[in-house]
């Protein structure tokens, strides 16, 4: 694909067109917005959720993300476009990737970034989140980052703020930028989306990526399978668009990409949907004797952290077909992308 050359020395694929134009903010009028998007430019001033993005969105993203790659790998990894902006990282859960991801992305991009944990906030002290949202927003932040273990937390806030909220990951519900994050690495690897076969194997009910890769995937051609216990499959996981398989061999066969995930031992609450680790394991961990029903082009992801010996074993964790540190690479591009979609002004040329 070609691409132009914009200020600062980021590149954007020339399909796309402009970024943002002056007087065509979030809070443009309707019919402004539904040119922009023809323009390939995001509808919504908020990255609140993979349902609210299109396939064209998803792949302008995608496509920025790439031209933001290469500013990670040259020597002074660091352009002036969000100079002067604020990014405000709520964090109301623990976090390493995605919050360290987070900061970088907007450090790369030369945006200052303030962190606030739910044990420093005032929240603390009885302050309803409301509130907070309210109180950082007198303070004229322009995005402000949020993971809450409250699914709904970000749309929440969303409407009590002028600033661009970024959904980091809330409750049960979704992690639209580890979802979009997965797809770059999947597309980087095979070339494309359409057609390829996503397997998803452990806790699909409790898990915010699931949800979110379920709905990136299918929405970009893709097919999903979802695998793990009976008790940790929602009820109608078909809705989202996935198939399920209880077998795990039968569930990898054809699997282009097999994804593990995390028990969400943080939601499960005192009662334990399957009777010990050692058992999970064995029948849906990934493991070396797994191999023999994998196709030799497959690749293992997992968006971390990672249990070993339990959804996956250090061999496969490790394996050459492992793209785990890729996903963490992919993770800086993809933010680094989200904040300049919401926040630049620049005008890029098109040369159709």
């Amino acid at each position: 694909m070609a691409n132009s050359t914009g200020s600062f020395g980021i590149k954007v694929p020339k399909r796309h067109g402009l970024f943002r134009q002056e007087g065509q903010g979030r809070n443009a009028p309707c019919a402004a917005r539904a040119k922009r998007t023809e323009m390939g430019q995001l509808r919504s001033g908020h990255i609140l959720g993979i349902s609210q993005l299109d396939q064209d969105e998803i792949s302008f993203i995608l496509d920025t993300a790439v031209s933001m790659k290469e500013i990670l790998e040259r020597p002074i990894k660091k352009v002036p476009p969000l100079r002067g902006k604020t990014i405000v990282n709520l964090f109301f859960e623990p976090s390493t990737r995605t919050k360290l991801s987070f900061e970088l992305a907007a450090k790369r991009l030369s945006a200052d970034t303030v962190g606030i944990s739910a044990s420093t906030s005032s929240v603390v002290k009885g302050e309803t989140l409301i509130d907070t949202a309210r109180n950082i927003e007198a303070m004229k932040p322009d995005i402000i980052v949020m993971r809450h273990s409250m699914s709904g937390a970000p749309y929440l806030i969303s409407r009590y703020v002028s600033a661009s909220v970024i959904n980091a990951g809330d409750g049960t519900n979704e992690h639209p930028s580890q979802a979009l994050l997965d797809l770059l690495t999947v597309r980087e690897h095979f070339g494309t989306l359409e057609g390829l076969n996503i397997t998803i194997i452990g806790d699909i009910a409790h898990s915010r990526v699931a949800h979110s890769d379920i709905l990136a995937f299918t929405k970009m051609g893709a097919r999903v399978t979802v695998c793990g216990p009976a008790t940790m499959i929602p009820p109608e996981p078909d809705v989202l668009g996935a198939r399920v398989c209880l077998d795990l061999r039968d569930a990898v066969r054809d699997a282009d990409v097999v994804m593990a995930l995390r028990i969400q031992k943080e939601r499960l609450g005192k009662l334990s949907p399957f009777p010990s680790e050692r058992e999970y394991a064995r029948e849906f961990g990934l493991s070396a004797a797994l191999k023999t029903y994998l196709k030799k082009e497959a690749i293992i992801m997992h968006p971390g952290p990672i249990n070993r010996g339990v959804e996956m074993s250090p061999e496969m964790a490790d394996a050459v077909n492992s793209v785990i540190l890729k996903q963490v690479t992919n993770g800086v591009a993809v933010r680094m992308a989200l904040f300049a979609l919401l926040l630049t002004e620049v005008q890029k040329e098109v040369t159709e």
